[in-house]
């Protein structure tokens, strides 16, 4: 059992505490972040005049043929290892010797543990804002080509009134880039280096923390060293953001598979993203939604847990911190599968446009169109709203719609109605005439596609990525 400390005790740490403690089977995931961050602090050190420049070039050699090896293949990280931080110190020191026992010099498991961390959890903001990015990529481009696609609105799940397609998969647009957004602050307000806080209150050795977190792509160095180490807001904060984004998924693949189903029918999911039933021969079912929307429970699990962890622990450093990782390498992949899945899943998909325009036309969701039309006649709108809903009631009773009652039976209910009313309640003039910003009208959608398309050119994680 490779461990960096021992010399206060006198028995060997009992086999099922040891393997209890140990954090080497998921903190493995960190050996990257590990060695950046120690390669930064060894460059540091030797500036500093801490370490020889011999002594800094045999560790930082020393630190990237492990960081090669494991990376081909060559070096396995086993669990003969506490942690990720043993392993790497251990073979440092049995490849380049004495000097590898100095690396340590002036910092703490703690800072370094929340380093490795920091590093780690940067790079994921970062993944899973380019894969929101790509899936509303994806969203754009179906939007632009379907402005023109008629569809009903719904509130309650009820038909409410026309709009199209581009502007029903604008609103998850909008989710999405808030999604962006969120990742983007939390970005921002992490991106401070622990190293060199040590266990919770600094240390004697005349380090320099500015230099080592500009090594490492910070703003700075934190500024509280007994918050460094027990700070672990930024993982809530990023958990917490792909729970939204999980919601957010989850909603529309609600939708999608309400869409999909026999009595919708909007939507054809491809064959790739879709599976059949065992003994039900006719079945196509919406497979990758449902376990999309299934799986936002396990990624707010994993918020409810490390909200749990963090709420009584006093500080500085407690060991519950290590509860941290493993539910938050399972959350951000997760989350990267089902933004992939998903856009796979939708940039493959076909929408039944004559479904959709024909469902509206069913709907009565011209019906506030009509009431607006006897307003510009002189009715009084409460009046106005009476009237239809008769007119309304009439056709389900001729189970037919408002568009296609003849002039007469229109009169019949009110005399106000004259010829034009048809051209006032088809799908295209309720929609065109919405041109408000936000709203369905090709002129107000045209603007808002050309500040999407803005917003995902100087999107900020591809600015970020060049780091």
């Amino acid at each position: 059992m490779a461990q960096l400390w021992g010399g206060r005790f006198t028995k060997e740490t009992d086999d099922l505490v040891y393997r209890f403690n140990a954090s080497i089977t998921f903190d493995r995931k960190l050996f990257e972040q590990d060695i950046e961050g120690s390669i930064a602090h060894c460059v540091m050190l030797e500036k500093q005049g801490i370490l020889t420049c011999e002594e800094k070039d045999a560790i930082v050699k020393g630190l990237a043929g492990i960081r090669q090896d494991v990376l081909e293949g060559r070096l396995a990280i086993t669990e003969q290892y506490e942690d990720i931080h043993s392993f790497v110190e251990a073979v440092l020191t049995e490849r380049i010797g004495d000097a590898g026992k100095k690396l340590h010099t002036g910092r703490s498991r703690n800072d370094q543990v929340a380093l490795d961390m920091k590093l780690y959890i940067r790079g994921q903001v970062l993944e899973s804002a380019a894969c929101v990015g790509n899936l509303m990529e994806t969203l754009l481009s179906l939007m632009e080509k379907n402005l023109d696609t008629y569809m009903p609105g719904f509130t309650h799940l009820q038909k409410a009134q026309p709009t199209t397609l581009a502007h029903h998969l604008g609103a998850y647009f909008e989710m999405f880039k808030r999604d962006v957004s969120r990742l983007e602050d939390i970005y921002r307000r992490m991106n401070y280096s622990p190293l060199g806080a040590g266990a919770f209150a600094g240390t004697t050795y005349p380090l320099d923390r500015y230099y080592t977190a500009s090594l490492l792509g910070f703003e700075g160095p934190t500024l509280n060293s007994m918050d460094s180490v027990s700070d672990r807001d930024y993982i809530i904060e990023y958990l917490g953001a792909l729970a939204t984004i999980m919601m957010h998924l989850s909603r529309f693949c609600e939708e999608i598979i309400i869409w999909n189903s026999n009595e919708y029918r909007f939507v054809e999911i491809d064959d790739a993203f879709s599976t059949g039933s065992s003994i039900m021969p006719q079945k196509k079912n919406p497979d990758i939604a449902e376990l999309v929307r299934g799986k936002t429970g396990r990624v707010y699990g994993a918020l409810m847990a490390i909200l749990t962890t963090m709420k009584g622990l006093p500080l500085a450093y407690n060991k519950d911190m290590q509860e941290d990782k493993e539910v938050t390498f399972d959350a951000a992949r997760t989350v990267k599968d089902s933004l992939t899945l998903f856009e796979g899943m939708l940039s493959t998909m076909k929408f039944r446009t004559e479904v959709m325009e024909e469902s509206a036309m069913k709907g009565f969701t011209n019906a506030t169109d009509a009431a607006d039309y006897l307003v510009g006649k002189g009715v009084p709108f409460r009046d106005a709203h009476g009237i239809i809903g008769e007119l309304v009631l009439y056709c389900l009773e001729k189970n037919t719609g408002i568009d296609r009652l003849t002039l007469e039976e229109l009169k019949a209910i009110s005399p106000v109605f004259e010829a034009d009313i048809y051209d006032a309640v088809s799908l295209k003039t309720c929609v065109e005439k919405r041109l408000t910003v936000g709203a369905p009208g090709r002129q107000a959608m045209e603007e808002v596609l050309r500040l999407e398309r803005e917003f995902l050119a100087k999107a900020w994680y591809k600015e970020n990525s060049l780091r």
